[in-house]
């Protein structure tokens, strides 16, 4: 898939703006398919038995199944000309997220470093994954290299 019109460019977007995501039910089969992806076959995400004897009394998704649901979900929110994934500051896991549950994600600019002369520049997000009763269930800070249009403004007056 190629960028679009569509597509935010780093200069499109304002510290403080926010986007919400559609939401999504994780299945179990969303849970069983990424236990196989990823080998994690933790009982407590594939062992009905097992997780009866825990606090969450049932089957509960991995962690890192709704970090990757997140990005999934939060690629068109906003839709950005994202280059690069660059890191993940922090990452909480609050609340587990069960077979059954839809989650959506909440996405908020919290700083901007313009890089290469306005070529791209480093945006860095506050993310969080929401549950249908309105619960965070996870939460943290990434950051991602994006496209910008070309030369600060400051460049551009002075190479004239």
């Amino acid at each position: 898939m190629a960028f679009t019109d569509y597509h935010l460019y780093f200069d499109d977007v304002a510290v403080g703006q926010s986007w919400e995501t559609p939401g999504r039910t994780v299945t179990e089969t969303d849970i069983v398919n990424f236990a196989g992806l990823s080998g994690d076959y933790n009982p407590i995400h594939v062992d009905q038995e097992y997780a009866k004897t825990t606090p969450f009394r049932r089957i509960i998704a991995h962690g890192l199944l709704g970090m990757a649901v997140s990005s999934g979900i939060g690629l068109n929110s906003p839709p950005m000309r994202t280059l690069a994934f660059l890191s993940i500051k922090e990452w909480q896991f609050k609340e587990p997220i069960f077979a059954g549950d839809t989650i959506h994600g909440v996405s908020t600019v919290l700083e901007k470093e313009p890089r290469s002369r306005g070529r791209r520049g480093i945006v860095t997000w506050q993310r969080q994954l929401v549950n249908q009763h309105g619960k965070i269930v996870q939460e943290g800070i990434t950051q991602t290299l994006v496209e910008g249009r070309g030369v600060l403004k400051d460049d551009a007056a002075t190479s004239g």
